[in-house]
C-alpha cells in the first residue's frame, strides 16, 4: 500500500472518528436538554391545576378545570393512593389506556416508549402528590406524547447522518490533497534516485517554493549530501589522475630502460649499471609514493587511534637524534618545561613530525628550530625553517593532493606531494589543527595545534 493511500486512510479514519464522537455529544446533549424543557413545562402545569383544584370540586368541576390544559396526544389524571383513578382527560384514548396509573408520594418523571398505530413513540409522564393536612392524598399524572421530541430526533440524526458523510468525503478528498502535498518532494527525491542509479550521475532536487518546513529541510539535506558527494566524486577522479600521472613517470622511466636493457644486453657493463640504478630508483621511488598511499587512506578511513599520555619532550628528543644521525642537519629543540603531555595516537603523532621534518630538511639548508609550548586548552608543536619558502598565493593549496609548489624540485628531493594531506587528516583525527605560516625566500613556520583531552578516546 502506498504511503499516500495509507495517509488518506489514516486521516479520514481520524475525522470520521472525532465527528461520529462529537455527533454522539451533540445528539445526546440535544435530547437531555429538550426531555429537561418537556419535563419542566409539565411540572409547571402540574404545578398550577393543582392549585386550581379544591378538594370540595366535584368530578365535572374537575374535569372542566383540567380538559384546557390538554395538548395533542396527552391526558390529565387524578390517582388515589391504591393507584385508581379519580378523574381523566384525555384526547388520545389508545394513549391512556397504554398508560397504568401509578401513585406517588414525591415529584417524578418516566419516559415511556410504547407502541401505537404500527410505530413506537415516546410518552414523557410526571407525577405530582396533591397533599392534604400535610400528607399526600392524591397524585395529579400528566402524560403526553413526544410528537416535537420524536420530530426533531429524526432530524437531527438526519442533519448529523449527512454532516458525518460529507466530512468523510471531503476528508478524502483533503487527505488525498495533503498526502500529495507532502509527498511530492519525498516522490521527487525518489525519482532523483532512481535517476542516479540508472545514469550513475549525481543529480539534486529542483526546490520550487521556500515552504520552511521539514519537507524543504529533507530535501535540502539531501541537497548537500548530493553535493559533497559530487565533491567527493571529483576529488576522486582527481586523485586517480594524479595518481595516474605520478606513476606514469617512473614506469616510464622503468620501461626504457628495460628496453635499453633488452637491446643492448648485460654487454655494456657502464650502460647495465646505469641503467639498473636507474630501475632501482624509480622503483623505490614507486615503493615510497605506494606507502604514502597507504598513509593517505588509513588517515581519511577514521581508524581509531590508539590514544594515550605521551610525553612530548622525550618523543621529539628521540626522533630528532635518529633524524640528525641520518640526514647531518641540526634541528634544535625548545621546550618551556622537562614534560609536556598529550593524549595521542604516539605513532601517527610521530608520523606527521617527522613529515613537516622532512618538508623542513628538504626545502632548506639551514638550522630547523622546533618549538613545544601548551596553554590551558592547547599544545602547540612549532616547526620552523629558513629555506626558501612558500609564495603567499600557494598556501591554501600546498594541502591538496599531489600538490607540489616547486615541481622540478619536488621531484629531485623525492616528493610526492601527499605529507601534508596525510599531516592534515592525522590532525584531524586528534581534533586538531594545522596552520602554515611562510614568507618567499625566509623560510616557513608550521604549527601543530593538539587540544587536551582528558581522558577522552579518539573515534
Amino acid at each position: 500500500m502506498k504511503i499516500t493511500t495509507k495517509i488518506n486512510l489514516i486521516t479520514t479514519a481520524w475525522i470520521l472518528c472525532v465527528l461520529i464522537a462529537v455527533n454522539a455529544v451533540v445528539f445526546f446533549s440535544f435530547m437531555k436538554i429538550t426531555v429537561n424543557m418537556e419535563d419542566g413545562e409539565l411540572f409547571q402545569k402540574a404545578d398550577y391545576l393543582i392549585n386550581q383544584i379544591n378538594k370540595e370540586d366535584s368530578p365535572a368541576v374537575i374535569k372542566e378545570k383540567l380538559t384546557p390544559y390538554l395538548t395533542n396526544h396527552s391526558f390529565i389524571r387524578i390517582v388515589q393512593s391504591n393507584s385508581k383513578i379519580v378523574n381523566q382527560v384525555t384526547n388520545d384514548q389508545q394513549l391512556a389506556a397504554k398508560i397504568k396509573p401509578q401513585f406517588a408520594v414525591e415529584k417524578s418523571t418516566q419516559r415511556r416508549t410504547i407502541r401505537l398505530k404500527h410505530q413506537e413513540e415516546q410518552i414523557a409522564i410526571v407525577r405530582v402528590p396533591i397533599q392534604s393536612n400535610g400528607q399526600v392524598v392524591r397524585t395529579l399524572e400528566f402524560g403526553e406524547k413526544l410528537v416535537g421530541l420524536e420530530t426533531g430526533k429524526d432530524l437531527l440524526l438526519s442533519i448529523l447522518t449527512f454532516c458525518t458523510i460529507l466530512g468523510a468525503v471531503l476528508s478524502l478528498l483533503g487527505g488525498r490533497w495533503l498526502s500529495n502535498l507532502i509527498m511530492k518532494p519525498i516522490s521527487n527525491m525518489i525519482n532523483t534516485m532512481e535517476d542516479i542509479e540508472q545514469s550513475g550521475v549525481p543529480k539534486k532536487i529542483i526546490i520550487q517554493h521556500e515552504t520552511k518546513d521539514e519537507l524543504q529541510k529533507l530535501a535540502v539535506t539531501f541537497n548537500r549530501m548530493i553535493g559533497r558527494l559530487e565533491a567527493n566524486l571529483e576529488k576522486q577522479r582527481q586523485f586517480i589522475s594524479d595518481a595516474s600521472h605520478e606513476l606514469k613517470t617512473p614506469l616510464t622511466v622503468i620501461k626504457s630502460y628495460a628496453d635499453l636493457l633488452l637491446r643492448r644486453g648485460l654487454k655494456n657493463e657502464e650502460v647495465a649499471h646505469d641503467a639498473i640504478e636507474s630501475i632501482h630508483s624509480e622503483a623505490t621511488r614507486i615503493q615510497k609514493m605506494t606507502e604514502r598511499f597507504l598513509d593517505l587512506a588509513d588517515t581519511e578511513s577514521g581508524n581509531r587511534l590508539e590514544a594515550k599520555s605521551i610525553n612530548l619532550v622525550s618523543l621529539c628528543e628521540n626522533l630528532f637524534k635518529q633524524i640528525k644521525s641520518a640526514y647531518k642537519r641540526e634541528i634544535n629543540l625548545h621546550y618551556q618545561k622537562q614534560a609536556i603531555s598529550v593524549l595521542a595516537d604516539e605513532v601517527k603523532l610521530k608520523q606527521a613530525i617527522i613529515i613537516l621534518i622532512d618538508n623542513a630538511i628538504k626545502y632548506s639548508t639551514d638550522t630547523i628550530d622546533v618549538y613545544l609550548t601548551e596553554n590551558e586548552q592547547l599544545t602547540i608543536i612549532t616547526v620552523k625553517d629558513y629555506g626558501i619558502g612558500i609564495p603567499a598565493c600557494e598556501i591554501e593549496n600546498i594541502f591538496e593532493r599531489f600538490y607540489r609548489v616547486d615541481k622540478a624540485r619536488s621531484r629531485e628531493t623525492g616528493g610526492t606531494g601527499l605529507g601534508l594531506s596525510i599531516a592534515k587528516n592525522i590532525m584531524k583525527q586528534h581534533h586538531g589543527e594545522i596552520i602554515v605560516k611562510s614568507t618567499e625566500g625566509v623560510g616557513t613556520e608550521v604549527e601543530l595545534f593538539l587540544p587536551k583531552q582528558k581522558g577522552k578516546v579518539f573515534e
